[in-house]
């Protein structure tokens, strides 16, 4: 089973407005229900669990309502201090209903143009494996630099990517990989949520990314997904 998590704790302050990002309407909706929308009509996700501050769970909960399969969503965690203590939040809440042969699928509401094609690639891609990250070619070539700036080294361009989310783990090893961040006092300074099984030896494969797949991040990325909204 895949039991997703969705990330909507962050205080998006970058766009300057009064509420975090995902919190914003576009089309009549909330960015938090594109994705929300997506994870919970994909037949590979049968559960979910949104982290988010306990001041918007009324607003999501109401969302929720027009959702046709609202059945799958399971409740909420609090936000952590950091990315990856919100995820840890999450899966002890996951901890209690799941089994030692279900997956976690972990995606951004900053992120509302998931495809439910990516979901069911990223599934069948996880067998033999421990996770899968879709990810992103290099398109600029790349240089390793000093901390004066000073160039150092070229990179080659063909074994650097961009790693996006959604991000799909299996549940048991990856709970494991992060108790282990913790007992060493490294979550406050992990990057992505790949570094803790990726540290932990797990067995990570890639796929293919998906350009639209942005994160929402500066107001030319609202525009930007306005535009498409818009376009259809």
């Amino acid at each position: 089973m895949v039991r997703a998590l969705l990330l909507s704790g962050g205080k998006g302050t970058r766009l300057g407005e009064d509420i975090p990002k995902q919190y914003l309407k576009v089309n009549g909706k909330m960015l938090i229900e594109y994705s929300m929308e997506t994870l919970l009509e994909s037949q590979e996700v049968d559960s979910l669990i949104i982290v988010s501050d306990e001041a918007f769970w009324n607003v999501i909960s109401e969302a929720l309502k027009k959702q046709k399969n609202k059945d799958k969503f399971r409740g909420f965690a609090k936000p952590g201090e950091t990315r990856q203590l919100s995820i840890y939040n999450g899966l002890l809440e996951l901890k209690r209903n799941v089994s030692e042969s279900d997956w976690v699928m972990i995606h951004d509401a900053a992120r509302p143009c998931l495809k439910g094609t990516m979901i069911k690639k990223m599934f069948e891609a996880s067998k033999g494996t421990e996770g899968v990250m879709p990810v992103l070619p290099m398109k600029d070539t790349v240089y390793m630099v000093d901390e004066s700036g000073k160039l150092k080294s070229l990179l080659e361009r063909k074994n650097i990517v961009a790693g996006q989310a959604p991000e799909l783990f299996q549940f048991s090893e990856y709970m494991k990989a992060n108790e282990k961040m913790i007992k060493n006092g490294r979550m406050v300074s992990i990057n992505g949520s790949t570094e803790p099984a990726f540290l932990a030896g797990m067995n990570i494969t890639t796929i293919p990314g998906d350009e639209d797949n942005f994160k929402i991040t500066t107001r030319e990325d609202l525009e930007r997904f306005k535009r498409m909204v818009e376009t259809g």
